[in-house]
């Protein structure tokens, strides 16, 4: 298979593995989007990690593939290629990628997906798709302006250029930049950690961030308020709850 999900401990792993480089083809794309609403759907599963192995995370499409297609066979595949990463974007639990080597046009696409980004040091991300005449069609120009800004996100995508790690730190594009052998280990502890949490109190908080940065702060906040309210009758608050007035912050066991 060229993308698996493998679950361990509640985390689950999206693996993609199509060497050399893991370029993003339609069978890439489709698997992706059945192993988002499979992780979305497994309560074994409580957070996720992207990850495209040791050397390469996703160095972006298959161009050979793109290459055959028209303008009227892309009308056709561009919805579905958004909703492969969108389907990934919305997986309602804690979702980290683990960056090793290239994460370029598709790839880079996939790691914004992610709510949190663990870089090697010699990892490269960028949003190469003008030097081919186009621009990014898997959410590059949406999510890529909303995580580090519009005036930053123009410049990656009309330059083409490459970012090195320390770089992609410096703008927001990633969160931690660490030793290449130690990406996975360190999203893996990432997840881990999130995954023995109150997993409703996780959904909630990412979709109304998600849902607020979509639209106005009153909107948001009632999303805010409704999940706030929501989770009152939840057995998860009553322990964390118990649990702090009896031994003190932290120390609650979640369900």
């Amino acid at each position: 298979m060229t993308v698996t999900l493998e679950v361990s401990d509640n985390v689950g792993t999206i693996r993609l593995d199509r060497p050399p480089m893991n370029a993003l083809d339609v069978a890439v794309q489709d698997r992706l989007r059945e192993l988002a609403e499979e992780a979305t759907r497994r309560e074994d599963v409580r957070a996720v990690i992207l990850y495209g192995g040791e050397k390469v995370f996703a160095a972006g499409a298959d161009i050979k593939e793109m290459q055959e297609m028209d303008h009227t066979a892309m009308v056709l595949r561009s919805k579905a290629l958004q909703d492969s990463f969108t389907a990934v974007a919305r997986i309602p639990k804690p979702v980290v990628a683990a960056v090793t080597g290239y994460a370029l046009g598709g790839g880079c696409e996939l790691a914004l997906c992610a709510d949190y980004r663990i870089a090697a040091e010699n990892a490269k991300l960028g949003q190469p798709e003008i030097l081919l005449g186009l621009i990014p069609g898997a959410g590059g120009t949406q999510r890529l302006a909303r995580l580090i800004g519009p005036s930053r996100a123009k410049d990656l995508i009309f330059t083409g250029r490459m970012v090195k790690a320390e770089e992609a730190l410096t703008l927001g594009l990633v969160d931690r930049v660490v030793p290449a052998a130690e990406v996975y280990e360190q999203a893996h502890a990432w997840a881990a950690k999130l995954a023995k949490g109150p997993a409703l109190a996780l959904r909630a908080a990412k979709e109304s961030v998600d849902a607020g940065l979509e639209t106005d702060i009153d909107t948001g906040l009632t999303v805010e308020r409704n999940w706030f309210a929501g989770l009152f009758a939840t057995e998860d608050r009553e322990r964390g709850m118990r649990s702090f007035v009896e031994e003190g912050p932290g120390k609650a066991t979640f369900r």
